[in-house]
């Protein structure tokens, strides 16, 4: 073994020849958690398409009818009455 073969030895073959790992930085450990938590969502998307009970047009249009309706339930629905005091005074 020559100088030269240990300069190009880096810091985890000398972990690894010891038997040792190198502790995963935060970001690697963020990062690995961010990517099953991506798969998952991705997933669970499928999954949600695959065993909804009505296609993605039914689906819209029905949405659309209640946000309609709740629109204009509300823009019917007269205002809420003014908030009173314990001695029956308006609050203002």
């Amino acid at each position: 073994m020559k100088l030269n073969d240990l300069r190009d030895f880096s810091k985890d073959d000398v972990l690894a020849a010891l038997g040792l790992t190198s502790k995963p930085s935060t970001s690697e450990r963020l990062l690995g958690g961010l990517s099953i938590f991506g798969v998952g969502l991705l997933v669970g998307a499928g999954a949600a398409l695959l065993l909804a009970p009505k296609s993605g047009e039914a689906l819209r249009a029905d949405l659309g009818e209640r946000f309609c309706h709740r629109r204009n339930e509300e823009a019917e629905s007269p205002p809420p009455p003014e908030a009173e005091t314990p001695n029956g005074e308006a609050r203002t």
